[in-house]
């Protein structure tokens, strides 16, 4: 069905050198998108625009830190400058840092606050700051868009060790909501805001909690499994269409809402 294509639409993706930012330039790309590859690592921005680009399909490498204002403002004009309008943002970038993780040994009445603020911030305004200057331009130039969020099974079950990262996400579900409403008061249906929460994938920051070096599981690895009704981590692909469902017209009646692609993680009661 066209309404489920992205063909001449440009989509922005924030954390776009990361493991399952690869899976959503793929995704978009593979519906006929324009992607803007939005990253730190120019080198990896590079190679996956080269990529799209032999594949036929067209993209951009922009290099900007999601918390950076003055990068992020300069990305934006680098788009408009080549395409003219944005249509789409994708806020993938975030994730857990060391120095936001409590181990088990750990004084919990000691830990490292100022670390766990890090990952908060990281993750809650590397989602607003871009959100902010992107989605402006998608209100100036587009005439309907779409802004996905990436939340987390964190966001609304308690998962130890990770307080920062937990706050984080919640607080990107809040914000998922109150700016769908403000939008849609404001703007109509112009532009939608919705969030894409996945379970359990294996990314460079949580596969040494989650797996060994001979590919089994540890312990948290295992736990994870058992609360997985499909026994599994889930493979970046299993996003891509989820997401392309939420940036297309397809979910042209669809805001604030968060849809979980996690095997049943999250509505499984353990027994």
């Amino acid at each position: 069905m066209d309404n489920f294509s992205l063909k001449d639409k440009v989509i922005i993706v924030t954390g776009g050198t990361g493991i399952l930012g690869k899976s959503f330039i793929k995704a978009i790309h593979g519906a006929g998108g324009t992607v803007g590859v939005l990253g730190r690592n120019k080198d990896v921005a590079d190679k996956r625009v080269e990529e799209i680009q032999k594949q036929g399909g067209q993209a951009i490498a922009l290099i900007a830190d999601v918390m950076n204002d003055a990068q992020l403002v300069a990305a934006k004009e680098k788009v408009l400058d080549k395409y003219g309008k944005i249509d789409g943002l994708v806020n993938a970038a975030g994730g857990i840092m060391p120095q936001g993780v409590l181990m088990p040994d750990e004084d919990v009445f000691n830990m490292n606050l100022q670390g766990m603020k890090e990952v908060m911030d990281l993750n809650l305004w590397g989602t607003l700051k871009p959100t902010q200057i992107f989605g402006e331009a998608i209100c100036n130039t587009a005439k309907k868009g779409s802004i996905v969020n990436i939340s987390s099974m964190n966001s609304k079950r308690a998962i130890t060790r990770v307080l920062g990262y937990n706050m984080g996400k919640a607080a990107v579900d809040c914000y998922t909501q109150w700016f769908a409403v403000e939008m849609a008061n404001r703007y109509g249906d112009q532009l939608r805001m919705n969030a894409l929460a996945p379970g359990f994938f294996l990314t460079e920051q949580n596969k040494n909690l989650l797996t060994t070096p001979d590919g089994g599981y540890t312990e948290r690895g295992g736990l994870v499994i058992n609360q997985t009704p499909f026994k599994r981590f889930g493979q970046p692909d299993e996003l891509g269409g989820a997401l392309v469902w939420l940036l297309s017209d397809a979910s042209q009646f669809v805001t604030g809402s968060m849809i979980c692609v996690d095997g049943g993680f999250s509505i499984f009661g353990g027994v």
